[in-house]
C-alpha cells in the first residue's frame, strides 16, 4: 500500500472517531512511524510501503481513534518552534501559552540582560526553557508539584542547553520558593485554571492530560488568586506576574499588585493578565 492509499483511509477512520484534525493527524503519526517529514510523504505519496510501516502505523492511528493525543503518541510537540519532549505527566503546550512568552519579550525587551524570572508549575518546562533560550543571560526558576514533571522539564532544558541557567523545585506553587530563590523580575504561569463544572464539557483529548494541572478542582481561580496574593514577596520593585488564564476570568489584583493589562488575543478571546505596577 502506498502513504496516499494509506493516509486516505487513515483519515476516513480519524474522522468517524470524531477528531478535529483527521488529515493532520494522520500525516504526523505517519510521519513518525516513517522517521520522515511532510515533505517526504508528497514527494513519495506513490511509494510501496513496507508491511512492518504499516503494522506500526496501524498501531498507532488506533491509539488516536481513542482520541489519545498526538503529542502523547509521538513523545513531542512543538512550541514557540522548538520541539519540546512531553509525556501523560504534562500538558500538552498549547498555541495559547506563546501568548505569555509574547508579552515577556515585549515587557522585557533587552535580550541580554541577566533578568531572572521564575516559572510557577512548569509541566513540560516549555515556558521556561524558551525564556532561557530567548535571554542567553537570564536564570530562570522553575516549579512544578509533580516530581515527574519536572524530569520532563529537565530533559527539555538539556535538549535545548538552557539546563545550566534553570533551577528546578519540587514544590506546590509560590510554597516552592524560599528565601534562596528571587526575587525575580517577573514571575510567569500557566495554573490549572479549568473550572471543576467545565470539566465535562472538555474534549475528549483531554481526558489523557494530567488532571492536576488541567483544573483547580473549584472555579478556576484558586491559584490564579494564589499567585496573585502571594507573588509580591517574591518580586523585585515594579516585577511583574504575568499568568495565563480562561473562561474563568482573572482575579483582582492588590494594592501591592494591580492587574495592569489583559491580554487579548486576536480572536477578542481573553489569554491572560498582567499584574504590577
Amino acid at each position: 500500500m502506498t502513504p496516499r492509499h494509506l493516509l486516505a483511509r487513515a483519515v476516513a477512520d480519524l474522522q468517524e472517531s470524531g477528531c478535529a484534525s483527521p488529515r493532520l493527524d494522520a500525516e504526523l503519526l505517519l510521519c513518525h512511524t516513517l522517521g520522515k517529514n511532510r515533505s517526504w510523504l508528497i514527494a513519495h505519496a506513490d511509494d510501496t510501503l513496507a508491511e512492518s510501516d504499516m503494522s506500526a502505523f496501524e498501531a498507532l492511528l488506533a491509539r488516536r481513534e481513542k482520541r489519545e493525543p498526538v503529542a502523547y503518541i509521538t513523545g513531542e510537540k512543538e512550541f514557540w518552534s522548538r520541539p519540546f519532549h512531553v509525556t501523560p505527566d504534562v500538558l500538552i503546550p498549547r498555541p495559547e501559552t506563546e501568548h505569555l512568552i509574547e508579552a515577556v519579550l515585549a515587557l522585557f525587551p533587552d535580550r541580554e540582560a541577566a533578568y531572572r524570572f521564575c516559572d510557577i508549575g512548569t509541566g513540560s518546562g516549555c515556558i521556561a526553557v524558551t525564556l532561557a533560550s530567548e535571554y542567553p543571560n537570564a536564570r530562570v526558576t522553575a516549579t512544578d508539584i509533580s516530581a515527574e514533571a519536572l524530569a520532563v522539564a529537565k530533559a527539555n532544558a538539556e535538549r535545548h542547553g538552557v539546563a545550566g541557567r534553570m533551577c528546578l523545585i519540587h514544590g506546590s506553587m509560590l510554597a516552592a520558593l524560599d528565601g534562596d530563590h528571587g526575587p525575580f523580575d517577573a514571575i510567569i504561569s500557566n495554573p490549572p485554571y479549568v473550572a471543576e463544572d467545565d470539566i465535562p464539557g472538555l474534549e475528549a483529548e483531554l481526558g489523557y492530560e494530567p488532571r492536576h494541572a488541567l483544573s483547580d478542582g473549584q472555579d478556576g481561580l484558586r491559584f490564579l488568586r494564589e499567585l496573585v496574593q502571594g507573588s509580591p514577596a517574591h518580586l523585585v520593585n515594579n516585577g511583574l506576574l504575568i499568568v495565563e488564564t480562561g473562561l474563568c476570568g482573572l482575579p483582582e489584583g492588590t494594592p501591592a499588585l494591580p492587574l495592569r493589562e489583559r491580554i487579548i488575543d486576536l480572536a477578542g478571546k481573553l489569554r491572560g493578565g498582567i499584574y504590577g505596577r
